[in-house]
């Protein structure tokens, strides 16, 4: 579904080069769940926000569906965005004066469907995400679990190909973390594709395969239980 090949993002300060990631070479499969790791600074979130075309690498290919989409504009890069892609952000990222519907329906008015349709995809989409009761409250009247439920939806709306979910549960107790794993979890094994940042090693675990970045670059790439095998081996 998605190949980067060579994929690296400089930032420059001055005279210093940042190699925010340094040669990155992924493949995405459809229905995978990917959970990626690593310390502070290691690339996580700014290869999270390449791979949703939110930001565009200095160097490298990136292939979606065998299509090259490196050196696309903005505006094709924007209607790719809304049609493949679904966002969760650890601050979820609602708007605070459209209630939790209206929230939902924000990318069905960017794709241009017709305001019935949207406001009947909503509702199917909070009920499917436990906040059919909540339609009509504000961001502000929610919970912090029930903001990110909110979220998923708004994340679901245009079926897209990939949900990245970046810290999605930083913001939340630990019982509203758990409630919101397993929906990933169940959205997976209904067949959406899944990456998730994360720094917690638990939340990590949710996941079907596991990459670990350090300093820009990819340090191991396996499946989940592989990986846990490798962490007791080396008493890590």
């Amino acid at each position: 579904m998605i190949s980067l090949k060579g994929i690296c993002k400089h930032y420059y300060m001055g005279e210093v080069v940042i190699n925010a990631l340094d040669g990155i070479d992924l493949s995405i499969e459809r229905g995978e769940f990917i959970s990626i790791m690593g310390p502070s600074g290691s690339g996580k979130s700014t290869l999270l926000n390449i791979l949703g075309v939110l930001d565009q690498p200095t160097e490298g290919t990136y292939l979606l569906e065998d299509v090259d989409i490196t050196d696309l504009g903005d505006r094709e890069l924007a209607r790719i965005r809304n049609r493949h892609f679904g966002f969760i952000f650890q601050s979820y990222n609602l708007f605070p004066e459209l209630s939790a519907l209206e929230n939902v329906m924000v990318p069905l008015a960017y794709a241009g469907r017709p305001k019935s349709e949207r406001i009947k995809r909503a509702k199917e989409l909070l009920k499917m995400v436990d906040m059919s009761h909540r339609l009509k409250h504000f961001p502000n009247q929610l919970s912090g679990g029930e903001q990110q439920r909110v979220a998923i939806a708004r994340a679901l709306a245009n079926q897209p190909t990939l949900l990245l979910a970046d810290e999605p549960t930083g913001n939340l107790a630990s019982d509203q973390s758990e409630e919101i794993m397993q929906l990933l979890c169940k959205l997976n094994q209904q067949g959406t594709t899944i990456v998730i940042v994360t720094h917690d090693p638990h939340i990590g675990s949710f996941g079907r395969r596991l990459i670990r970045l350090q300093d820009g670059r990819i340090i191991s790439d396996a499946p989940i239980e592989q990986s846990r095998q490798d962490e007791r081996r080396l008493g890590t």
